[in-house]
């Protein structure tokens, strides 16, 4: 395992990301105790040090059963966890972005998670209605208190993390280290504003669903999971498509097709940071996603991945790019321009 630095941060991270959703079986899914450590074990083994989890994953047990997993090496793990979704159904203010939830959430987290400090936290998820600067104070207060080190935002809209780290700049308030996002071969909307925006802001990127729930695998290809009955982003015909792509480079390169699409997102844009969150139900799916770390896609594999999951950028991107608007932004020259 490499380390990377985190965003604009000098703090030192591993370039994959161990995802703790699985940590418990309270949703019906998950790993029991026994396996969760294995899991644990295996990724630290591999040089792991970055561990991410939330409030709200499987009810708390899983920041529960991770503090009891670092607490003898507390200092050697980076470790992230978020606010922001509910803690108590019926009490509208155990969850949002204010900031009465996020104190109480995160004293709240500092106790399941046995430790004295965060070393990032993260906004989960925009309300939509906390004011930015409520928000940025708050998180700025956490981290001038010691309780937390570095703060990141999640599943946010690109226009509100740029007024806040714009804001935070002015005021002099800590800003955003890190982006989460789900992005994937299945979902490349972040492309459009929310990775550019992170490029410009020197934001670290750590997306989340990049084996698209295991539908890049082809798992559902090969019928594993019974008929697809529902309809939906990871089971349609776009998807089916795209996974059967992956399978073929996948069996080009003798490598599982999940090591394929973790270094699709890892290597399609060398000017960011990408640190892909990679779980696991078990400590031999893990072992397998973390093969990754030995592979290196060819640029003929990157292109034909790229093309079987296009989008369109829609407006104003593609006006923008159109030769008719080049031609009237530079006069003529954009194909001399060399910015």
């Amino acid at each position: 395992m490499n380390y990377r630095l985190f965003g604009k941060s000098g703090l030192r991270v591993s370039e994959l990301c161990l995802g703790t959703m699985t940590f418990g079986t309270e949703w019906g899914w998950g790993a029991e105790k026994e396996e969760s450590q294995k899991i644990f074990d295996t990724y630290a083994q591999s040089g792991g040090n970055f561990l991410d989890t939330a409030n709200r994953y499987t009810e708390g047990t899983s920041e529960r059963w991770l503090g009891e997993f670092i607490k003898s090496d507390r200092h050697h793990f980076v470790l992230a966890t978020k606010y922001t979704l509910r803690d108590r159904v019926g009490d509208i203010n155990f969850a949002g972005n204010h900031r009465k939830n996020m104190m109480r959430s995160v004293e709240e987290s500092l106790r399941r998670l046995d430790t004295d400090f965060i070393d990032l936290f993260w906004v989960h998820a925009w309300d939509g209605v906390t004011p930015v600067d409520e928000v940025l104070r708050g998180l700025d207060d956490l981290v001038r208190s010691g309780k937390v080190h570095y703060i990141g935002i999640s599943d946010t809209p690109a226009w509100v993390v740029s007024q806040a780290n714009t804001m935070a700049e002015l005021r002099g308030w800590t800003s955003f280290a890190g982006l989460q996002i789900e992005y994937s071969l299945l979902q490349r909307a972040p492309e459009r504003d929310l990775l550019p925006m992170a490029r410009h802001f020197g934001l670290a990127i750590t997306p989340w669903g990049v084996i698209g729930g295991g539908a890049l695998t082809g798992k559902y290809l090969k019928g594993e999971i019974g008929r697809v009955v529902e309809a939906s982003a990871r089971r349609s015909e776009r998807a089916n498509k795209i996974a059967g792509i992956v399978v073929q480079e996948a069996e080009k390169l003798g490598v599982p097709a999940a090591q394929v699409v973790i270094n699709w997102a890892r290597q399609r844009d060398t000017r960011l940071t990408v640190i892909p969150i990679i779980g696991a139900r078990t400590a031999t799916q893990l072992q397998q996603s973390l093969g990754c770390l030995d592979v290196q896609l060819p640029a003929d594999t990157l292109l034909a991945l790229d093309d079987a999951s296009a989008i369109e950028l829609g407006f104003p991107h593609e006006f923008l790019k159109s030769d008719t608007i080049r031609d009237l932004v530079f006069g003529g020259e954009y194909a001399k321009f060399k910015p």
